[in-house]
């Protein structure tokens, strides 16, 4: 009775150290070694089928069979096929054996997994386990998580060497240090190679690459279900373990597929840190990268810019300049790394829009039949002279976002034939052209547009006088220009000039305020600070140097 009291405690001991996933456990360790035994875990023979009686309650479970801890600090799930007793030994095995000998050497496999970094371990550690139970499954992957927890999975040797070059370096260096092993550890039974892998950095994402091993079917299908940003993470894993199956399915799927930015930006870091051959990326490749010489590029922006100038539909223009300045602009996230827009190709086309301009107001003038352009053209006149001002002044808003403008106040002041023509055209086309000399004052008068002395006073002499006649037209036909920013800039610019010079203009200003002051900017605020410095602060300096 005594010794059937104490068979009773025994069982009743080790039922309660199994997992609590099972609601039937086996009596003894021994029926993991003995397949008559654990017939519900007979099935697990491969990767990619597992049986469905595996862990069904467990949320952890997974279609593979396999099962992710997130911690499972010192307990451990052995998976596909194989559920170790959960005990306070992270690695206690299963049966009496003999010590197991010390871990080969695998400097040269592990060096190549360092170098080949998927963000995970340091090194990669193998060793043997004697084991009976070890038929099918005869390695066992321990992974260790980089921030705790960790994973073990007992695989096949031979699904692990024929897909992977790592694996199958470390586990036939395992063969041969074992092979002047003890005899008692011979006789035991088969031998079981265990490989730790610590410090990885996604524990189910490196599970997922294994995973891939196993299966059957089409690996691309797989790929489907899961998702470009993970299949990022799995190709890294497999190109960090030399999985070229998993390498070649991966980019054969995100080929094939839209990319996010975001997916995009991680797979071109993926590429600066892993380097594959040219037949195998070539197609991923042409998707990230120009392979032709920044020249076309250049060129491209060249032809792009042309073609918006001479747009005749004005939504469609509208809408593509929007888009060609965000493109262009320093602050667009598309100009990284980018060589700046060649200048000589900017100002070839404003000179282009100017011509164009002048043929305009000499068509104005009567100087070229009216009714052979309009004709030919279809559109109205004050239409045909605003879009050449809309181009001109976008033109321009490249020019100064990239700091090249300063060429263009020297250009626009040398325009004598359109002043000559803009005293003798009608105010509704005239007007357009001190829009023009508009957006130059406002860059000048808010220190955006630096440029030489003579330049803004042979500006400033040439289209001052026409902004004093136009400012009422530009008034009801704003178009977007800030009239009070207008007068702000105006004042401020030609503050900027010498005293003389500026005398001559703000007595021209003061003269036609008098007579149209509705019509006429109002630079009082300029006028009273120029009046000072050249009066009040001018007589104290000449008493300074008389005496």
């Amino acid at each position: 009775m005594d010794d059937i009291s104490r068979r009773k405690q025994l069982m009743s001991s080790r039922r309660r150290s199994w997992c609590c996933s099972f609601t039937d456990p086996p009596s003894s360790p021994e029926s993991f070694s003995n397949p008559k035994l654990s017939k519900p875990l007979q099935k697990y023979d491969t990767f990619s089928k597992p049986n469905s009686n595996s862990v069904p309650s467990s949320p952890q479970s997974t279609k593979s069979g396999l099962s992710l801890v997130g911690r499972i600090d010192p307990r451990r799930i052995l998976s596909p096929g194989r559920v170790s007793p959960i005990d306070s030994s992270p690695i206690q095995q299963l049966g009496p054996a003999p010590s197991p000998p010390p871990p080969p050497t695998v400097d040269s496999a592990a060096a190549q997994m360092r170098s080949q970094s998927f963000r995970a371990p340091a090194q990669v550690r193998a060793e043997s386990v004697s084991s009976s139970e070890c038929n099918v499954f005869d390695v066992r992957l321990n992974l260790r998580g980089k921030r705790g927890g960790g994973l073990v999975l007992e695989l096949s040797a031979d699904v692990l060497s024929s897909n992977s070059e790592l694996f199958a370096g470390l586990i036939s260096e395992y063969r041969k240090s074992n092979n002047g092993s003890s005899s008692a550890a011979s006789s035991s039974g088969s031998k079981m190679c265990r490989i730790e892998v610590p410090e990885v950095e996604n524990l189910s994402v490196f599970r997922e690459a294994i995973e891939l091993m196993f299966e059957d079917d089409d690996i691309t299908k797989r790929l489907f279900r899961i998702g470009v940003y993970r299949v990022i993470d799995v190709l890294e894993v497999s190109a960090g373990i030399m999985f070229t199956k998993g390498v070649l399915s991966c980019l054969k799927y995100l080929e094939a597929v839209p990319w996010t930015e975001e997916e995009e930006e991680k797979l071109r870091n993926l590429f600066t840190r892993f380097k594959f051959d040219d037949a195998t990326t070539r197609d991923i490749l042409a998707r990230l990268y120009l392979l032709d010489s920044v020249d076309s590029q250049q060129n491209l922006s060249r032809q792009l810019v042309s073609s918006i100038t001479t747009c005749t539909d004005a939504n469609a223009r509208h809408e593509l300049k929007l888009l060609v300045k965000g493109l262009l602009c320093r602050s667009s996230v598309y100009e990284k790394d980018h060589h700046d827009l060649n200048k000589e190709d900017i100002y070839g086309v404003c000179r282009s829009c100017l011509s164009s301009l002048v043929s305009l107001f000499e068509e104005a003038t009567g100087n070229i039949s009216h009714q052979k352009t309009v004709k030919e053209t279809g559109k109205p006149m004050i239409e045909r002279v605003s879009r050449q001002v809309d181009n001109i002044n976008w033109l321009l808003d490249i020019l100064l976002d990239r700091q090249m403008a300063e060429d263009f106040v020297d250009i626009w002041a040398e325009q004598g034939e359109l002043l000559k023509m803009h005293g003798i055209t009608s105010p509704m086309v005239r007007y357009e052209l001190s829009r023009v000399s508009a957006i130059l004052f406002v860059a000048m008068g808010t220190r955006k547009l630096q440029c030489r002395s003579e330049s803004r006073s042979g500006l400033l002499q040439a289209w001052f006088g026409p902004m004093l006649l136009d400012f009422g037209w530009l008034q009801r036909c704003r178009k977007g220009l800030d009239i009070k920013s207008l007068e702000e800039a105006l004042g401020q610019t030609l503050l900027t000039l010498p005293l003389k010079q500026q005398y001559m203009l703000f007595m021209e200003w003061f003269r036609y305020f008098s007579k149209h002051s509705t019509d006429c900017p109002n630079l009082s605020k300029a006028f009273q600070i120029w009046w000072r410095r050249s009066f009040l602060r001018g007589s104290e300096t000449s008493a300074i140097e008389s005496r």
